[in-house]
């Protein structure tokens, strides 16, 4: 296997050396290239072309949230964010992710000493991330939407946050009752509701306990501790959220949402959505083989392949779509009237 092509982005020689050190011992990569701000690294990565880069926030001359926006906006590549200022809880890891970068990882400090010892991994898993063309064109929502009764459930991984943020940009304001499942840290995910509820027109918030859903409201599984799961009363679906061990790897989990919905799925529309591994790929079969409608984001379009991909091979998914056709195949399937998307490829069912 060839190795994995480096650029290493940061203002500190330092820094720069510790990154080094640890992708050349790792075995599965050779550093190609060094910079120590953004316009720099413009001119090696054109020298270069890398497989992947490692780039800083803070830096002379340009900042690298500013360079990466620009960089996916005219040179899509896999990047991770290796900084002071991506640690768990930060804003900026949440723009970061939405911006394009596969990961943020937090330099080694007094509190977390040992996230270098993760880097090679994540920085290996970004080198084989499918980089898509950020759209600047986002399709509005319809001017008029009716809720049919059925509920969306959502789960997402690596590449969720850029795919989630234009998902729900094509929701109306009385959207279909939708419930989310992201891996990402606890304090990730109260920076990713925030930005989303700013940001789109339905209610977006971690979702709480025993909270009733609505149409035009978005919940996010809060992780942590809890995974979150669903449950049916005579006349509601309410948001739960259940302690335990990890599932599919992951708390929380998308196959314990999935799962959850079972009994209901006859009102239940599953949709899966780029990330690494199979979680919830299972649990929209079941969902599916118990009665619920179920989409998956096709290849073109996810940044990794893994998730959408078991579930499509297993029959779990009723339709591929594309990340922008996504928003138009669930009001189509959850409301009244809403015309078809002529955009969809049916899979064998």
């Amino acid at each position: 296997m060839s190795k994995k092509r480096v650029v290493i982005v940061d203002d500190s020689v330092v820094i720069r050396a510790l990154v080094r050190r640890h992708l050349t011992e790792d075995g599965r990569f050779v550093v190609v290239g060094e910079a120590g701000d953004p316009f720099e690294a413009r001119e090696v990565i054109k020298r270069v072309n890398p497989d992947v880069i490692t780039l800083d926030v803070e830096m002379p001359r340009m900042d690298g949230l500013s360079f990466l926006e620009k960089l996916m906006r005219l040179r899509p590549l896999p990047v991770v964010m290796f900084s002071t200022e991506t640690h768990k809880g930060s804003v900026a890891a949440v723009e970061a992710l939405s911006l394009g970068a596969v990961d943020c990882i937090g330099k080694p400090n007094a509190a977390a000493p040992d996230t270098i010892n993760t880097l090679a991994d994540r920085v290996f898993v970004a080198s084989n991330a499918r980089i898509v063309p950020r759209q600047t064109n986002v399709t509005a929502p319809p001017s008029s939407y009716t809720w049919n009764g059925k509920y969306v459930l959502v789960g997402a991984s690596t590449g969720g946050v850029d795919a989630l943020e234009r998902l729900l940009a094509g929701y109306p304001e009385n959207c279909p009752p939708t419930v989310i499942t992201q891996h990402m840290p606890e304090s990730f995910l109260v920076s990713f509701a925030e930005r989303l509820s700013n940001r789109v027109r339905p209610d977006v918030a971690l979702a709480r306990e025993g909270e009733r859903l609505l149409p035009g409201m978005v919940r996010i599984a809060p992780g942590g501790e809890n995974h979150l799961v669903l449950s049916e009363t005579r006349t509601e679906i309410m948001c739960r959220l259940r302690a335990g061990e990890k599932v599919s790897g992951h708390r929380p989990s998308v196959d314990m949402l999935f799962r959850s919905a079972k009994p209901f799925a006859s009102r239940v529309l599953a949709v899966l959505l780029t990330g690494m591994g199979r979680d919830g790929a299972y649990g929209m079969l079941e969902l599916r083989q118990a009665g619920a409608q179920t989409i998956a984001q096709d290849r073109n379009s996810s940044v990794v392949y893994g998730m959408p991909r078991v579930a499509t091979e297993i029959g779990g998914a009723n339709r591929t779509l594309d990340l922008d056709r996504i928003a138009a195949g669930i009001l189509e399937e959850t409301g009244r009237g809403t015309p078809a998307s002529p955009h969809a490829r049916v899979v064998a069912k």
